[in-house]
């Protein structure tokens, strides 16, 4: 309505938060199974040790070269356990390095998108202060006008209206293409949608298309742009959008 882009820049904002926390969630998480990895290598090293000096014990009582084999043996196997188990642990310190790095990384990212929300936020309480009144009596004729609208089609609308990226269910024609996704439209369709007889909904975005001239849109015939009577910023159709829409809704039925 009167907004602009702010809620959804807001919502953006919180939406990035809440997949930087989540991805920070999901590295800490990792940082702990490497540090549960290094303590079970460590407890096999111990153990690989234990091994070692029972067996260079037992090299002094060995009765033959069989069993000095068998013990050499034995003490080079846990000995390469050892250096295995510290590779692997030196390898685990280093992602755990390497995560740690990423997570202050998103940490220090999540505190600046924070900052930026709180900013976007008082932002949008300012204008919701300023505009309250307004809102509210936009939020009256929005009644009145579903009121008269077909149960069906208000449904529906309010339907392709939650679905649009930018909050907006009825667009107008601009250079020959749908105003929300920008696809051309088919001859055809376009007369289809001058003739004011049916709902016209875009192929591609789902979006209701009207010709610019219901929605108080003036075309220059020399360009083909188009430009809103009385001077008004094209944005002023997006922050009046609820009560133009159902307007424009309930003419075409």
């Amino acid at each position: 309505m009167l907004r602009g882009e702010l809620p959804l820049e807001v919502q953006d904002l919180e939406d990035e938060i809440e997949g930087l926390t989540t991805r920070v969630e999901k590295i800490a998480n990792e940082i702990a199974d490497y540090q549960r990895a290094i303590s079970q290598k460590k407890g096999e090293i111990a153990d690989a040790e234990a091994s070692v000096e029972r067996y260079k014990a037992q090299l002094d009582e060995v009765k033959n070269n069989r069993e000095y084999d068998t013990l050499s043996k034995e003490i080079e196997f846990q000995t390469l356990e050892i250096e295995l188990c510290n590779k692997k642990i030196r390898e685990a310190n280093n992602k755990i390095a390497d995560k740690q790095r990423e997570q202050e990384s998103s940490e220090a990212l999540i505190a600046e998108r924070q900052s930026d929300l709180e900013v976007k936020k008082n932002e949008l309480e300012e204008i919701m202060e300023e505009t309250r009144v307004e809102e509210e009596k936009l939020k009256e004729q929005v009644k009145t006008l579903e009121a008269k609208i077909e149960g069906r089609l208000l449904t529906s609308f309010k339907r392709i209206r939650r679905n649009a990226r930018n909050g907006l269910g009825i667009v107008y024609v601009q250079r020959d293409a749908c105003g929300g996704c920008f696809n051309k439209i088919p001859p055809q369709r376009q007369l289809d949608i001058k003739m004011h007889k049916k709902i016209i909904v875009c192929e591609y975005c789902g979006r209701i298309m009207i010709d610019p001239e219901l929605a108080g849109v003036k075309i220059d015939k020399a360009t083909g742009a188009t430009e809103e009577k009385k001077g008004r910023a094209k944005r002023s159709i997006r922050k009046t959008s609820t009560s133009k829409k159902s307007t424009d809704a309930n003419d075409m039925e």
